[in-house]
């Protein structure tokens, strides 16, 4: 990344190639902050060419933040830039589908590197700079899966219950220091990510969605006035609510009938 100097606020999205990332990117812009996004495939590139056309400067990396490496590449890069960090939104996240026992372990390990350690090593570095210049917003891409156990997702649920936990817990730690701490939680949301996650062949996976554009928006007014979290969608409100007074072993029944491989089958 090259040192630039433009007099605007700047913002760092990670998972910022398609999807929730890319559109709270592109939020940002509008805004007029300045950009230094991530993600780990080429297409980041292709991104950073689409978000410069709203007149901001963007640096782009592609960078696997699922590892240690990784996570100090970026954020050595943004360091490079020389420019203190406004918004800070941790959104980089993958999931899987099938059974625990059926699935890979390195694929499911990936999920809790990319989704967990990753997220924690990034916000331990640079939610410091923040704190240090007692200044700034993080934004959490949660998700109401964290309030289900995820028959069928066991891994991604468990990592989202994770990261909407940690998210509060941060926001309590940093409730005197100037920096704000927003957990944005989204149902199933309009993306590439149940085609990655194998999940195409369940009834979440052919179900209705939200328009990532929309979720994004959410997120990010959210986040600039300061909210603890947002639930993105009516649906999504009533669900997580339920979810906070129905039994575990009853939460897991219902969410293994949304993803258990051929329930979009059903009739």
């Amino acid at each position: 990344m090259n040192p630039v100097e433009t007099g605007r606020g700047l913002a760092v999205v990670t998972g910022a190639s398609t999807g929730i990332g890319y559109e709270l990117a592109k939020c940002a812009a509008q805004e007029g902050y300045d950009l230094a996004i991530a993600a780990d495939e080429p297409r980041i590139q292709e991104a950073a060419m689409r978000l410069k056309e709203f007149g901001v400067e963007v640096q782009a990396m592609q960078v696997d933040l699922a590892t240690r490496d990784g996570v100090r590449r970026f954020c050595e890069g943004i360091a490079a830039l020389g420019r203190p960090i406004d918004l800070l939104m941790a959104n980089a996240g993958v999931g899987l589908g099938h059974g625990f026992l059926d699935e890979d372990l390195d694929e499911a390990q990936r999920v809790v590197d990319t989704n967990i350690t990753g997220t924690i090593r990034l916000v331990h570095d640079l939610g410091n700079r923040m704190r240090t210049r007692g200044q700034g917003r993080i934004l959490f891409t949660g998700s109401i899966a964290g309030f289900m156990p995820g028959a069928f997702q066991a891994v991604y649920n468990g990592t989202k219950a994770f990261i909407n936990s940690f998210s509060f817990a941060l926001r309590n730690e940093l409730k005197a220091t100037g920096v704000t701490v927003t957990c944005l939680m989204p149902g199933p949301t309009d993306t590439e990510f149940f085609e990655r996650a194998d999940l195409m062949d369940t009834s979440v996976g052919q179900g209705s969605k939200d328009d990532p554009a929309y979720v994004a928006k959410l997120g990010f007014k959210a986040m600039m006035d300061g909210e603890g979290d947002v639930v993105a969608g009516w649906k999504n409100k009533i669900m997580s609510a339920a979810a906070n007074v129905t039994p575990a072993g009853m939460l897991a029944e219902q969410h293994r009938k949304m993803a258990e491989p051929g329930s979009g089958n059903a009739n």
